[in-house]
Order: C-alpha cells, then sequence, then structure tokens
C-alpha cells in the first residue's frame, strides 16, 4: 500500500462531490484568518470550561 493512497483517495472523493454539485463555487468565509481565529477563542473557551470544571484535577489545584 503507497503511502499517499489516503491523499489519492480524498482527491478521487472530492471530484465526485465537485461533480454532484454542478458547478457551483465554494463557499467563501469572510477570510481564512477570521476562521482561525474564531476557532482559536472557541478552543480556549472549551478549555477554560473543562479546566474549571467540579471534579477536575485542573480545578483541584
Amino acid at each position: 500500500m503507497h503511502p499517499d493512497i489516503h491523499l489519492t483517495l480524498h482527491h478521487a472523493r472530492a471530484a465526485e462531490l465537485r461533480a454532484e454539485a454542478g458547478g457551483r463555487g465554494p463557499v467563501r468565509v469572510r477570510s481564512a484568518h477570521s476562521l482561525r481565529t474564531r476557532l482559536g477563542w472557541t478552543l480556549v473557551e472549551v478549555g477554560l470550561r473543562l479546566a474549571t470544571r467540579p471534579g477536575t484535577a485542573a480545578a483541584a489545584h
């Protein structure tokens, strides 16, 4: 099995999905930077909630 077989499979599936989409263009987000920033802050929020939840090792310190 070639190490890049997964990449080849992903490309094949992407081509199938593009064909099914019927020529519609990709959905545009405001910007990649904006998306990364929102994702980053969401992960920070989730981490803080997990760290301060009663019964966790982080909350006990």
